[in-house]
């Protein structure tokens, strides 16, 4: 049996872990916060964990949010880890009793540093994600300290991970994407000219000014979740048909794009520990992509669209085809 963490911000995580579950040929049960998916890999267990960072009303009837119970970091040493909090103690509490009963070959941990602790301290080999961004601080340092295998969904030489350097138990698997393998879609309708917003890589209002001057450009524009009402759920075939790609530097979203061999340009979105902009960096410079900020003008962005257009993309080298397979393998080889 191998367990999952799977982190609760956004759907980055749980994408990963159903592009490489069905390469794994143990039982799997996910714990996470998250709602379970409306489908899931056979032999796939979802428990949903109750949230850590609810406000919490004392025996004082005092309504407190999680971080006002005193300091969430024990000392620095932890990224979160709230005081008397009872979900934070029930989420804990539930894991912990499955491992008790279930024996349970690894625990894979995308990503928490506490979780990662939680499974090691209980006797169980773990396999850590890791992420872009400056991971020097003394919490994943002790993630991955503890860690008996750390993953990397970039290819090896790319993405520089300080904290990663020297460390022998890290193994770069490529960009994992849930649409490795698959055809490309053949839609029949090639405009010469066309730009695909995928997620909210834009604001409301610079997204808006974007596709007025790209329409005055001649441009036939698309988008999917750039907007409230856009969500679709197979992107496939929009990327598949895009003349150029507008996207934010995620980590599943540049996965996707290798897989399609889109021309790109990324748009590193705020995130902790500088995750975004350390990808959009990387990407430019190394000519997988063209890159923007995230306050980029409207005009920038519709000439890095134009430069996009004129640039062969170098996708074969972020090494998406077999990714999954290979966190698959790297994974059973630590369950064994």
């Amino acid at each position: 049996m191998i367990a999952w963490y799977v982190h609760h911000h956004g759907w980055g995580h749980l994408t990963r872990m159903q592009a490489i579950r069905p390469h794994l040929a143990d039982e799997v049960t996910v714990f996470s916060s998250l709602p379970e998916p409306e489908s899931l890999a056979p032999r796939t267990t979802w428990v949903q964990l109750p949230s850590d960072s609810d406000p919490v009303v004392g025996a004082d009837g005092v309504r407190r949010e999680a971080h006002e119970l005193g300091d969430v970091t024990a000392n620095g040493s932890l990224h979160w880890a709230p005081l008397g909090h009872p979900g934070h103690q029930a989420r804990l509490s539930v894991i912990a009793d499955w491992v008790a009963v279930h024996p349970t070959a690894a625990f894979v941990v995308d990503v928490s540093v506490e979780i990662t602790m939680l499974a090691r301290l209980m006797g169980v080999p773990t396999i850590v994600f890791a992420q872009p961004g400056e991971r020097t601080d003394a919490p994943h340092r002790l993630g991955y300290d503890l860690a008996d295998l750390i993953l990397t969904p970039w290819p090896q030489g790319t993405i520089e991970a300080t904290a990663l350097v020297g460390r022998e138990r890290v193994r770069a698997v490529g960009g994992v994407s849930r649409y490795d393998g698959r055809a490309r879609v053949d839609t029949g309708d090639e405009h010469p000219r066309r730009v695909l917003f995928l997620g909210r890589a834009l604001d409301r209002d610079g997204l808006s000014e974007t596709v007025e001057l790209l329409r005055a450009d001649g441009w036939d524009v698309e988008s999917a979740g750039a907007n409230d009402d856009d969500r679709v759920d197979d992107v496939w075939p929009l990327l598949c048909r895009a003349t150029v790609v507008v996207s934010a530097a995620g980590q599943n979203s540049i996965a996707d794009l290798a897989a399609a061999d889109a021309r790109a340009v990324v748009i590193a979105q705020e995130r902790p520990f500088g995750e975004q902009e350390d990808m959009a960096r990387v990407l430019a410079a190394q000519g997988f992509a063209q890159s923007l900020p995230v306050d980029a003008e409207p005009s920038q962005v519709v000439d890095g669209i134009r430069r996009a257009a004129e640039t062969a993309p170098r996708w074969h080298a972020w090494q998406v085809h077999g990714a999954a397979a290979r966190g698959a393998s790297a994974i059973e080889e630590v369950a064994r």
